[in-house]
């Protein structure tokens, strides 16, 4: 799991696949420490290794993975081409890789309350209860800089990945990808 952050699709890969072996990588080390402790609180350590790793610099071998999964936060990729490219190389052949990612709505009026909600309402919420408007408002913005849809799933074919999808979820606020070595 790239980017696994607290490991919350760490523990639910490892909860729904009885048998799979689960390593949860992130760059935030304080992040992997509250994924740490919520792996032991689900009794899961014989079977999830919360890992620091770059997703755009992965400590692992070519072919060395049957799923590659990440969950809201391939759009923080300092270069997102080449963290795609890093996962197409230690994932095996035939291996699949699954993508959560928000996206923008292209329906009306859905994409109006999204853009409205995520600009304005969604900052002001994080300024009463963080106090650290900066990150909600970088919220916004990676999702509006991010290539979603089809332009992701370009991106996954040049990297390699073949049978490219993607399925938009809650009318296009976010969308699962999948492509397959």
């Amino acid at each position: 799991d790239i980017a696994s952050g607290t490991g919350a699709l760490a523990i639910q890969a490892a909860k729904a696949f009885n048998h799979a072996n689960v390593i949860a990588t992130d760059v935030s080390e304080k992040m992997l420490e509250i994924g740490r402790q919520k792996v032991l609180k689900h009794q899961l350590q014989d079977r999830i290794l919360c890992q620091f790793a770059d997703a755009e610099q992965l400590p692992f071998p070519e072919n060395k993975f049957d799923v590659i999964s990440a969950a809201f936060g391939v759009r923080n990729f300092e270069n997102l081409n080449k963290g795609i490219t890093e996962m197409h190389r230690v994932i095996k052949p035939g291996g699949q890789i699954v993508i959560l990612e928000f996206s923008r709505p292209r329906v009306f009026p859905i994409k109006q309350l999204f853009q409205i909600y995520f600009k304005f309402i969604l900052p002001l919420i994080g300024r009463l209860l963080s106090k650290d408007e900066r990150a909600y408002n970088y919220l916004f913005e990676s999702v509006q800089q991010f290539p979603d849809f089809e332009r992701f799933t370009a991106i996954l074919e040049a990297s390699g990945f073949k049978n490219c999808s993607y399925k938009p979820l809650t009318f296009g606020i976010c969308s699962i990808y999948i492509g397959y070595k």
